[in-house]
């Protein structure tokens, strides 16, 4: 019996044979890498430092505080938009070509590169806002790195065990990849992140000498990322090897039209028709809430950037513990019904920030200075961490039960463009509505809605998955 024979036959990690467990082990070695460019340069640090840094030099230009937060809430977004676009086009066709080709490392190789470049790029973010434009193309290449990779190491998790090992398989995988994005984290903070005195969390000078009038500490943010993701891909680079897999169709052109063929199939698969248009929307939603809730907090709550990161701490930290919970649970129930109870939780969390402010939570009058607004908005990011965290762990699983066995690429390509046909929608309603309210609250309001439509297509969604005919 071959190891992945005997790895989709056996339930404990500790059971499986070396070769098996390195597997493993090398697989979950790359949400660990990974999770850090989401956790520190989308959401927690390098985020709510462009948006600082963008409202500053509007602000300079003469606009007043609240204009000038919705202009850097919408460029913010204009900078996700544009790579989103990118990797919906893209995602699908490449997805089909690996499978036709048997070959996904080349393109993890690829892509890891392209993560490295863009988040090494961050370091020329300069406070004076002279590299706005350059740090939103620079942020756009790594995105565009760390979704590719995603998209090709997602495709061998029907490879790693049987059906009932999926769901814990990629729960742990998860929960790994927040433990490192909270520990990436803890080290910014603690050794670099400079708040507004110049010393990092605990009081400390930027380490390296780096200069906090420059903010060289925030900006190191970047290289920080890259070389994370550098030294914890070895283990999978050294342990994961995928199955050799023969040629089919070696060329761009019979890619397309594969995809084509089950593209002009999907209509008539009603379970996978309807969990790509549901994921489509709820992950959009979530994509935004964790992309905008570190400039939320700094544009509408005028948090520090050592707040936004305890507050990254608080989330990543729950969804560590909670993604690891939902991944047993999804072995158990299935992912459906742990999908349907994350996104319920993540609307009713976004209806509770939308009516909050400094000074009420929904109409109610705080005292001024109350802690209110701030005790509630890490509570809030604590849960967001938790539901956000089962309920990706939990979708992906769920896709592994509507991928055929033949193209797992291509399907988690079709995965990725459903999570990113739209990815401008989120970030571009976010800044159409701030535009419109130029209230940077009250641009939030859209995200319920766009959960609300993943939640309505949940109901054509087959709890055990569908798999299109040979």
């Amino acid at each position: 019996m071959s190891a992945l024979t005997d790895t989709k036959t056996r339930t404990g990690l500790a059971d499986l044979p070396l070769a098996a467990r390195r597997r493993i082990w090398g697989w979950w070695a790359f949400d660990w890498a990974s999770q850090p460019y989401l956790t520190l340069c989308l959401t927690f640090v390098f985020g709510p430092y462009f948006a600082s840094v963008a409202t500053e030099s509007f602000m300079a230009s003469g606009l007043t505080e609240q204009v000038a937060d919705a202009r850097a809430q919408s460029l913010w977004s204009l900078g996700q938009t544009v790579s989103g676009i990118f990797i919906a086009l893209l995602a699908p066709i490449l997805g089909a070509f690996a499978d036709n080709t048997g070959r996904r490392m080349p393109w993890i190789v690829l892509f890891s590169i392209f993560y490295m470049a863009g988040a090494a790029s961050l370091w020329f973010m300069l406070p004076d806002g002279s590299f706005l434009v350059g740090a939103l193309i620079a942020f756009g290449i790594g995105l565009i790195g760390v979704e590719f990779t995603t998209i090709f190491t997602n495709s061998m998790l029907p490879e790693l065990g049987d059906g009932s090992a999926i769901g814990r398989l990629s729960g742990t995988g998860f929960a790994w990849g927040y433990v490192g994005g909270v520990l990436a984290l803890f080290v910014m903070l603690i050794f670099f992140a400079e708040d507004e005195s110049g010393r990092t969390f605990v009081g400390m000078e930027p380490a390296l000498g780096l200069d906090p009038d420059m903010r060289e500490g925030t900006r190191f943010v970047g290289p920080l990322v890259a070389l994370w993701y550098a030294a914890f891909m070895i283990p999978f680079f050294l342990w994961v090897r995928e199955p050799r897999r023969p040629a089919t169709h070696p060329s761009f052109g019979a890619a397309l039209r594969d995809l084509w063929q089950t593209v002009r199939g999907l209509p008539r698969r009603i379970s996978l028709f309807a969990y790509l248009g549901s994921s489509m929307f709820y992950r959009d939603a979530l994509n935004a809430l964790y992309a905008f809730g570190g400039t939320y907090a700094v544009l509408v709550l005028n948090w520090s950037i050592t707040q936004v990161g305890i507050f990254g701490i608080a989330g990543a930290m729950t969804a560590a513990v909670a993604t690891w919970l939902g991944g047993k649970a999804d072995s158990a129930l299935g992912p459906k019904p742990v999908i349907v109870g994350s996104v319920v939780t993540l609307i009713a969390v976004c209806t509770l920030v939308l009516g909050m402010t400094r000074e009420s939570l929904w109409g109610i009058a705080l005292a001024e200075g109350s802690a209110v607004p701030d005790i509630t908005f890490y509570i809030c990011g604590a849960i967001i961490g938790g539901a956000g965290g089962i309920l990706q762990s939990a979708s992906r699983s769920m896709m592994v039960l509507h991928a055929p066995p033949a193209r797992p690429t291509e399907a988690f390509g079709l995965y990725a463009l459903s999570g990113k046909a739209t990815a401008f929608l989120g970030p571009a309603l976010i800044g159409l509505t701030t535009w419109l309210s130029e209230s940077a609250r009250l641009g939030m309001l859209p995200l319920i809605g766009l959960f609300v439509l993943g939640l309505v297509l949940l109901l054509w969604v087959n709890p055990k998955g569908e798999v299109a005919p040979a």
